[in-house]
């Protein structure tokens, strides 16, 4: 029900029946015989004259021109433009009805002809052909399945106007409207341009928006002369003034701190400013917004925290957008049937009930449409219910054994955490004066006792058999600050794991500080696994897990998903749209990455990461989450160290061999994120390498490019500010190095976001898999009283549920995760959605097909390494296989799929 009235709401309003063709192109018309005035609007250079009349203008009109050319060329041009629904919603009101009688009259689009050549005589452009498109008032099926309208005309070229280089449009509706197409047709021959853009009303801005035409790209020194001036004063439009509060209409990018996640005019709320000294971050989208009362470098938060400023071709489409808020409600809203008993209290009462959330019957009923109409009919009904999880799918036990905690470091949510240990004992890098000693409580002894004789920790070592979670240092410093807050604590944590000899990890311990502290000591405690699960030392271990998890858990979603990839890539968006022209190869090449991604990032200001937002309410470090992923981007992050094969070799997860496939030789040789990885990251390398030497095939070329390296200087002087010294950012001055930049952004967009977002239902929606949060101490504590103790040795499973999320956090987790782990309908993956200029160019035509062709053999090989048994970190008995990085998916939770961009 809810669908079909979407799917008719969505469609153009028809204003005459079937019957009215005189309405039609080339039929009678009853519109006056009279020329059309121009619009009062002003193009990208210059203030249209008030007396200047169109050359020509649609169908009929044109009789009444008298032509004073010698000889002309007749353009046929077909304009798509997809209604909107806000525009539909609104064409009731006195706007919508102007709009109306616009369409009626002829007089909606005005458009303006640039031609890609100067005029010889006097060095100067060309004069433009100008003209109005009218609304084909009869609704054909084609346009009905596109949901689209047409409008369409016919215009003059005169003799030695040249070739079509670009169009200028002015939308003379009181509301805007999305240009999906412009085709002219001169001659039986085709310009094309795919705008796909938003185009504001000339009531909003007289500015008229400029497309350029379907072309594989032009480096600045290649562009046709009569484009010069148009492309540099778009650029211009776009970077914007730097003053103003931005209006929703509006293209203009540039860069801000992020000053708005806090209210500092509420005590409660007040967070510090990320971007700067005190806290290095990346930089946001500007939005111009005033400033707080209590804080002049705090911006104001809008009252709407879905409607935060986005450059407006960032934003969703409507189907993205129908399907995202249908999404959060429909995961939402069933999390709280369910749970509505449980959330009464502070806890649940044991796994029984965490496992009535989830729905274990596939044949029951969960439309979501009837359950809502249910619940007017009846107070009665049945309670909604999760899906199961995969994890819990395929087996609802093998989540709490050790073997699958240590095999998700390899092959779970968060592959980017895992490290070869390199140094034993191990030490604390911080200060000793105000954390304590840094010696670790993890000794040779007890590794070796985890490791049953199998070798010494010198071997171990030597022959890299140990690894390691070390969440030590960056979590030590804000255990005490956690631990002010309410329902929630922190330790720092190391977690030790052996490489045994069928290629898995196997934990060996875990080590949880508490620094020290004005008014208490340094407390370590070191927990290792049981072989008798129901001794004391087992529930320790059991609940040491708990911890380590909630500890990965943030991690994952505050750095390795949040800071690296959705935080990291915005200053890449900004400058892509500043420095590097529509016309340029590299923003041609970049721009399907990007897409949503700043909407996302504004959404998650407005709600996810925000002052009390889920994230903050619902994970271990609370009001300090953000500002702990701002101290591991200012002590860790560093753009050289993004591209795989560097962040493996980082982390001792591989080292350089020039003989191995793709230029290193992995340490852990069943390590699956890696092993799938580096497929892609080769495929793309290739990819890029192919693009960049078509187009740049000297070095000169780079160097020269003005555009191109004033979009680099920019990400890392403005958009990563910070770090603008660091020694580490590569030059860009070969096309060598050009590609290791490019494919480098291509990889987090895609492929660094895919592995850990796609997978957070799987692995996160059962949530004492991988706990948001640990709330309660460990009972053996310094300090702790004895009763904590004895309390988990006589009713262990009331102390792990103390231990985990409440009901509340719990469900609000789940339900987000699911959205976030949904792909929409309107999806576009890895080595889809190519430029359409690239089809003229059979160069880069092939080179894209060939990128395409691998993807598809990629997600052959991936489902080859599913079912090989020597796999045993991603086959065997209940393990979810390793799909995050296959390249396609269907729509759907479905743990698998590679998007071009960040677009979740």
């Amino acid at each position: 029900m809810l669908k079909s009235q979407l799917h008719s709401l969505a469609q153009p309003p028809l204003l005459f029946t079937s019957n009215s063709s005189t309405f039609a192109t080339g039929g009678p018309s009853l519109l006056p015989k009279r020329v059309l005035p121009p619009p009062a609007t002003t193009d990208l250079h210059r203030k249209a004259p008030s007396t200047r009349r169109p050359l020509v203008v649609s169908n009929s009109l044109l009789s009444n021109i008298t032509q004073t050319i010698t000889k002309t060329d007749v353009v046929k041009a077909v304009v798509k433009v997809q209604p909107s629904i806000k525009g539909l919603l609104s064409s009731l009101k006195l706007s919508g009805r102007l709009d109306d009688l616009n369409d009626f009259l002829g007089q909606s689009i005005y458009v303006e002809l640039v031609s890609a050549e100067l005029d010889t005589a006097t060095g100067t452009e060309k004069k433009k052909v100008t003209g109005y498109l009218q609304r084909d008032l009869l609704v054909n099926l084609n346009d009905l399945k596109a949901n689209v309208m047409t409008y369409e005309g016919e215009l003059k070229l005169y003799k030695g106007f040249g070739e079509i280089g670009a169009i200028l449009v002015s939308n003379q509706h009181h509301r805007e409207m999305f240009i999906k197409t412009v085709v002219l047709n001169v001659n039986g021959n085709k310009v094309t341009f795919t705008c796909n853009s938003w185009v504001h009303a000339n009531s909003d801005s007289k500015e008229q928006r400029v497309f350029f035409a379907d072309k594989p790209g032009y480096l600045p020194s290649q562009t046709p002369s009569g484009l010069k001036n148009l492309r540099t004063k778009e650029l211009e439009i776009l970077r914007g003034n730097g003053t103003g509060e931005r209006k929703d209409y509006e293209r203009i990018y540039d860069y801000d701190v992020y000053n708005d996640l806090g209210n500092p005019d509420n005590k409660n709320l007040a967070r510090p400013v990320l971007g700067g000294k005190e806290h290095p971050y990346p930089r946001r989208c500007r939005t111009g917004r005033s400033h707080t009362k209590s804080d002049p470098l705090s911006e104001s938060r809008t009252l709407n925290p879905n409607n935060i400023y986005v450059p407006r071709d960032e934003a969703f489409t409507q189907l993205k957008f129908i399907n995202f808020s249908l999404d959060t409600v429909k995961n939402v809203i069933p999390a709280v049937f369910p749970g509505l008993k449980s959330l009464l209290t502070s806890k649940f009462s044991s796994y029984a009930e965490i496992n009535r959330l989830y729905n274990d019957d596939p044949t029951k009923d969960t439309d979501f449409v009837d359950r809502i109409l249910n619940i007017v009919k009846s107070i009665n009904i049945e309670p909604f219910f999760f899906d199961q999880p995969e994890l819990i799918r395929r087996d609802k036990h093998r989540w709490d054994t050790d073997e699958e905690f240590a095999r998700q470091t390899l092959a779970g949510l968060n592959p980017y955490s895992i490290q070869l240990v390199t140094e034993f004992p191990f030490t604390s890098k911080l200060d000793s004066n105000t954390y304590g000693p840094p010696e670790s409580a993890i000794t040779k002894e007890i590794l070796e006792q985890g490791m049953k004789g199998a070798m010494t920790v010198e071997e171990a070592l030597n022959n890299k058999k140990l690894f390691m979670l070390d969440f030590h240092d960056l979590l030590l410093p804000y255990v005490h600050k956690v631990r002010q807050l309410s329902g929630t604590t922190l330790y720092g944590s190391r977690t030790v794991f052996f490489l045994t000899n069928d290629g898995t990890l196997s934990p060996l311990a875990i080590e949880l500080t508490r620094p020290a502290s004005p008014n208490e000591s340094q407390w370590k405690g070191v927990f290792t696994p049981s072989e008798d699960e129901n001794s004391t030392d087992a529930f320790l271990w059991k609940l040491a897990k708990i911890h380590v998890a909630a500890h990965d858990a943030g991690v994952h979603e505050l750095i390795s998903h949040w800071l690296r990839t959705h935080g990291c890539v915005e200053p890449y968006i900004i400058a892509t749209n500043r420095q590097l022209s529509a016309l340029h190869p590299v923003n041609k090449l970049l721009k399907r990455h990007f897409r949503y991604t700043t909407a996302i990032n504004a959404l998650a200001r407005g709600s996810l990461i925000n002052a009390g937002g889920i994230i903050e309410s619902n994970f271990a470090p609370g009001k300090y989450c953000i500002e702990l992923s701002s101290v591991y981007y200012d002590q860790f992050w560093r753009f050289d160290t993004e591209a795989l094969p560097a962040d493996l070799i980082r982390r001792g997860m591989a080292v350089e061999d020039p003989t191995a496939k793709h230029g290193i030789k992995l340490t852990v040789e069943d390590y699956p994120f890696a092993n799938d990885g580096l497929l892609i990251w080769s495929a793309i390398e290739q990819w890029v390498t192919e693009y960049v030497a078509h187009f740049y095939p000297t070095i000169e070329q780079v160097v020269k490019d003005n555009e191109l390296q004033s979009w680099w200087t920019e990400i890392k002087t403005l958009g990563h500010a910070d770090k603008k010294d660091e020694p580490w950012w590569p030059t860009l001055d070969s096309p060598e190095n050009l590609t290791s930049i490019l494919t480098t952004i291509i990889w987090v967009t895609s492929c660094h976001h895919a592995a850990v977002n796609f997978g957070q239902y799987a692995y996160g929606g059962y949530f004492p898999n991988r706990p948001s949060i640990a709330r309660t101490k460990m009972p053996t504590e310094e300090g702790m009283d004895a009763a904590a103790l004895e309390k988990l040795k006589e009713k262990p499973e009331s102390a792990f549920m103390e231990c985990y999320p409440s009901p509340l956090q719990a469900v609000e987790v789940i339900a987000v995760l699911a959205v976030l782990s949904h792909h929409n309908v309107d999806e576009q993956y890895l080595g889809e959605a190519g430029d359409p200029g690239w089809e003229m160019d059979k160069e880069i035509e092939g080179a894209a097909r060939r990128f395409s062709e691998r993807l598809e053999e990629i997600g052959a090989i991936v489902d080859g390494r599913n079912v090989d048994v020597k796999r045993k970190n991603r086959t065997g008995d209940g393990v979810v296989p390793y799909e995050l990085l296959k390249p396609k998916s269907e729509s759907g939770i479905t743990g698998m799929g590679v998007p071009n961009s960040i677009s979740i």
